[in-house]
């Protein structure tokens, strides 16, 4: 059975910042880069915030440029999907979708989250055909048209105003009588004339036609929460910016972590409650979830993880 000092699972910011300080500190690290090579910001176009890059970057390049410096030290990066790890003793065993078994030494979890959607029928009905919850992925499709997009935190505004450069007007649907997004997102949103947000509405229902393998989504059914009153918006893309969920389900009854999913790590660290696992970005970090600071994490989760082997 194969053996590694440090197993990687997950290959966004913090999964490879990770992978760069592991290779660098000559722990030889494994890295499986999951369901989504490169994670969240492979979705992403445009990225302003990055150190480094004064001019932005694309979030895919970004990535890319991740990838090649932890390649460029050692790290073995490798296509597949961690189905399971047993805990309860090291090296912890470790198994891949494809049948392979590793003993790692130590795990680093940097599995991130994936979008919430709303759970209504109508939306499910819909996914593919109209329904998303990636703007900057298939908002092209949607060019000169009228969309609608869900949410009110810093996502939904900056799928609002990503949007609002394509299409011809975007409503920003909010079941609250006031943003959560940041003060610069705000005011970006506010500032957008093609922009309309509709205070305090929930979506009742996805509405469209469905002709076979042909999906043609039309218009949302949404509900005032403070009067009752039902109101149409004819629309032909719909996009779902209300959170994520940590991507953590194989660690359930494994490791700590919150009533919503989130990896608990002990206070100015990346350990978990199990000694040798250790957790990086989005899968625990709910408050800031930003690309620098996963990154910042993964340089953490690495560090501890080479100190702890001694």
């Amino acid at each position: 059975m194969e053996t590694t000092k440090c197993l990687i699972i997950g290959s966004g910011p913090a999964g490879y910042t990770a992978a760069i300080y592991a290779s660098r500190a000559d722990l030889k690290p494994i890295v499986y880069q999951g369901m989504e090579p490169g994670g969240q910001l492979t979705t992403t176009t445009e990225v302003d915030n990055f150190p480094g890059y004064p001019e932005g970057i694309d979030g895919p390049k970004l990535m890319e440029d991740l990838q090649k410096q932890a390649e460029r030290f050692g790290a073995d990066i490798r296509w597949g999907v961690v189905t399971d790890v047993d805990v309860t003793e090291r090296p912890f065993k470790v198994k891949v979708d494809d049948g392979t078994e590793i003993l790692a030494e130590t795990v680093i979890v940097a599995t991130g989250a994936t979008a919430k959607y709303l759970g209504l029928e109508s939306e499910e009905k819909f996914k593919g055909g109209g329904v998303s919850a990636c703007a900057t992925c298939d908002g092209f499709f949607y060019k000169g048209k009228d969309v609608a997009v869900v949410g009110g935190g810093d996502t939904a505004a900056e799928e609002a105003t990503y949007l609002a450069n394509l299409c011809r007007k975007v409503y920003l649907i909010h079941r609250r009588d006031q943003l959560r997004a940041s003060k610069a997102m705000q005011k970006k949103v506010m500032e957008t004339p093609n922009i309309e947000i509709l205070w305090n509405h929930e979506v009742k229902e996805i509405v469209g036609e469905v002709k076979g393998f042909t999906k043609a989504l039309n218009g949302a059914i949404l509900v005032n929460n403070k009067t009752g009153e039902e109101k149409k918006i004819d629309i032909e893309g719909f996009f779902v910016a209300i959170g994520h969920k940590p991507n953590t389900d194989i660690f359930k009854g494994k490791l700590d972590m919150d009533e919503t999913g989130y990896l608990i790590t002990k206070p100015d660290s990346t350990a978990t409650n199990v000694p040798g696992i250790f957790a990086a970005g989005d899968v625990q970090d709910k408050y800031y979830r930003q690309a620098i600071t996963a990154a910042g994490t993964g340089a953490m989760a690495a560090i501890e993880a080479e100190r702890f082997l001694g």
